[in-house]
């Protein structure tokens, strides 16, 4: 028999029972998130060219954008006139996400951030589709960027 193994388990369960619960009260007291959090993907709409890099690349296939092509008229005389895309529907549906992150890598333009939100459950799976409104409201929990560490000087070839 492996008395010493029973009488430690029971030792570690009654200390557990009397010390105090360390619960969060979810809803009313917001838990302090580390700084950097990956929570939800935020777009910067403003940058984004529908160049479909980042759909193509994820493995989900979760992200659904739509645009049309417009033609701007020549800025100079003499100059051609040249096509744009103009997007027209930008969706995530997070019910399909599994946060890897790779479309945030991959747009050239940085117009896809990772924000701290967390709180966007809903009661339907359709509901977790959300349209470029909403990830654009979550653009403005995003952190500012850390600036990169400053190159030394080279120091000098001669002695």
């Amino acid at each position: 028999m492996k008395v010493p193994g029973l009488v430690t388990g029971l030792a570690v369960t009654l200390r557990r029972m009397l010390r105090r619960s360390v619960t969060q009260q979810y809803p009313e007291v917001q838990p302090e998130l580390p700084p950097r959090s990956r929570g939800v993907i935020a777009l910067h709409e403003d940058s984004c060219t529908s160049c479909m890099l980042c759909a193509r690349e994820c493995p989900d296939w979760c992200i659904y954008i739509e645009s049309h092509k417009e033609t701007e008229p020549a800025g100079t005389e003499g100059g051609r006139e040249r096509t744009r895309n103009q997007l027209d529907r930008f969706a995530i549906d997070f019910s399909l996400c599994m946060y890897c992150g790779i479309c945030i890598e991959v747009c050239p333009f940085d117009a896809l951030y990772w924000a701290p939100a967390f709180d966007y459950a809903a009661y339907d799976v359709v509901e977790l589709t959300h349209e470029r409104d909403m990830l654009g409201r979550w653009l403005d929990a995003v952190p500012e960027r850390a600036g990169t560490d400053p190159v030394p000087e080279p120091e000098s070839m001669t002695r």
